[in-house]
């Protein structure tokens, strides 16, 4: 792992270091904003290995990273702790600012359906990307209808829908009010030409107290 070295006793110290304070992860101690979407599976924030050791004990088989962070000291850890715990880690990449390309969106559905359950899927405040994975969870996995799904995208998680993270559940404004209307499901919307990431960000507009919220005063990943 470039820059992180988890074989010596000093490498490992100057890992968690990096973790402790540039991943924020001193936050996150006793903090993990853990929430079951169902029975087979949690979402949360970041976890240090030691949180992974006690959601192993709870039957916990997969872990699915949405942060990527493949040169991070939390990647490093999180990695290093999974191959220990005898856990299979997945990574996810999905932004918390952009509206998800299709690829990705089918590729949710589909890694929803692969994994070995149950499962704990995160990213790093539990809020934004555990949020909008978890509305894919409950719409491609239990068959909800995505306004039932969108309650996973809500301040209850410490997600901020006014902020330039909002841009995730204007998503599924736009399917509500485009493709819904005309039978299409969710899928079929997303396949069609209508489905065109760049445009719906460019519409979508943020209000000025919650960019300032989630860009300025808690610098939301």
């Amino acid at each position: 792992m470039p820059g992180f070295d988890l074989t010596t006793p000093g490498g490992r110290f100057r890992t968690y270091l990096d973790y402790l304070w540039n991943d924020h992860a001193y936050l996150r101690l006793g903090f993990e904003n853990a929430h079951w979407v169902s029975p087979e599976l949690v979402r949360t924030n970041q976890p240090w290995p030691f949180q992974l050791a006690r959601w192993k004990k709870r039957g916990i088989k997969t872990i699915i990273n949405l942060r990527g962070g493949f040169d991070a000291s939390f990647h490093a850890l999180e990695k290093d702790a999974c191959e220990r715990l005898g856990l299979k880690m997945v990574d996810f990449v999905i932004t918390s600012r952009e509206v998800p390309i299709k690829q990705r969106v089918l590729g949710a559905r589909d890694l929803f359906a692969s994994i070995e359950y149950p499962a704990l899927m995160h990213c790093k405040s539990g809020a934004d990307r555990a949020g909008i994975m978890s509305v894919f969870y409950r719409h491609f996995r239990l068959g909800e209808p995505i306004e039932v799904a969108m309650a996973e995208l809500s301040l209850r998680y410490l997600h901020v829908k006014q902020g330039k993270t909002g841009v995730l559940d204007y998503v599924f404004v736009r399917y509500l009010a485009e493709g819904k209307p005309k039978g299409e499901s969710f899928t079929e919307w997303v396949e069609s030409d209508l489905y065109d990431p760049v445009s719906m960000k460019a519409d979508f507009r943020a209000e000025w107290w919650g960019s300032a919220l989630t860009e300025g005063l808690i610098r939301r990943e």
